[in-house]
């Protein structure tokens, strides 16, 4: 078994009494005394500071980087506008997703966020598919700092971040420390995408510690926050085996590489996933589902109709400390996946009733301006 890797911020989870756990290759803080769902509630009223520095970042230099990712993802890249962020998929060539990322119009380059336990494949994609480009990944650790007060701690620490909206990122200065900063997260709460030098980062943490408003949090409570914001984890809700529509993320395929569109295709599995835009052919669909009962649904439950048959299955589920019930989301066919279908969840033994629903369980407080 291969030795962990540890964040910038190691030493101060343990000094914080966090329950470590491996996740994606690295010892991570899976909770805090605080414990899983006092760091969510706390999250959601006020604001947590979630150490992401597994994840990858990447810069891509070169020739008209922009046009070069297009190649990879069917989002919209070269319609970017500088200082903005999108979020963007890496497909297959049978139309699958290899990964979600964020990329950023940096200018004269574009910094990518990629998922941890996908960051050196995706280096790897990324050499093969744009040559004649530099592809670096930088050691850089990255914080998240969320919920509706986190607009109110960086006003006091770098009021120009606040300036921001919702997917905007900038270069700023917080406590005397260069960072690069996006307002945007995976919460579904207001708040700050925060990447900064790997041998300060320990310094922004406890700076940010600080303020009253701010607790650290764990994995476990990360998980159930963005499940309540409808919010995919990789591995579980999107795959290889899943096209961008079953996903239900059509909105990540902008409409110049659509059918029609001034730029249509040139990424893989192009053909597939834009029939499937365009004609609506596709047979399963990802769903939000809300538990009637309060045992929690998890993962790998397989779901029913109410004549016994087989129609799909939960990927992501838990309880929804915000919502007051148990809250999942999964994958059902078409003809169980309109909005106020019952379907049965396996738990146990047990058929327990679910309602398919729309998602997010949770209004959104992102910050649009």
């Amino acid at each position: 078994m291969s030795k962990l890797k540890y964040t910038p911020l190691h030493a101060l989870h343990v000094e914080l009494g966090a329950k470590m756990v491996p996740f994606a290759g690295y010892d991570m803080p899976v909770q805090y005394p605080l414990g899983v769902k006092r760091e969510h509630e706390h999250t959601r009223r006020a604001c947590g500071l979630f150490d992401v520095s597994h994840m990858g970042q990447i810069l891509v230099r070169g020739p008209r980087p922009a046009e070069a990712l297009e190649t990879l993802v069917p989002a919209d890249i070269v319609g970017l506008p500088e200082g903005m962020q999108r979020y963007a998929l890496f497909t297959s060539e049978e139309g699958g997703i290899l990964d979600d990322l964020m990329v950023v119009n940096a200018g004269d380059h574009l910094y990518l966020v990629v998922n941890a336990a996908c960051r050196e494949q995706d280096f790897a994609h990324l050499h093969r598919g744009l040559l004649g480009h530099e592809i670096e990944m930088v050691d850089r650790g990255l914080l998240a700092l969320q919920g509706p007060a986190a607009a109110e701690v960086m006003q006091r620490l770098s009021p120009e971040a606040c300036e921001m909206v919702f997917m905007q990122h900038g270069h700023f200065t917080i406590a005397g420390i260069d960072v690069w900063v996006s307002r945007s997260g995976y919460t579904g709460e207001d708040g700050f995408e925060i990447s900064v030098a790997a041998e300060e980062c320990e310094a922004l943490a406890r700076r940010l510690l600080e303020e009253e408003e701010v607790e650290a949090i764990g994995l476990g409570a990360r998980d159930s926050l963005r499940l309540e914001a409808g919010l995919c984890l990789y591995g579980h809700d999107i795959d290889t085996g899943t096209t961008p529509v079953e996903a239900g993320l059509i909105w990540a395929i902008g409409k110049p590489r659509r059918r029609g569109g001034e730029r249509a295709g040139g990424f893989p599995g192009a053909d597939l996933i834009l029939h499937q835009v365009a004609e609506k052919d596709h047979r399963r669909k990802r769903v939000g589902l809300l538990g009637e009962r309060r045992a929690p649904v998890r993962e790998g439950a397989d779901l029913y109709d109410g004549e016994d048959h087989h129609v799909g299955r939960v990927t992501s589920g838990g309880f929804g400390p915000s919502v007051g019930q148990p809250v999942a989301m999964g994958y059902v066919a078409i003809e169980a996946s309109e909005v106020g279908t019952t379907v049965y969840a396996e738990v146990r033994g047990k058929r327990l009733p679910m309602t398919v629903t729309k998602m997010p369980f949770v209004t959104p407080g992102y910050h649009r301006g």
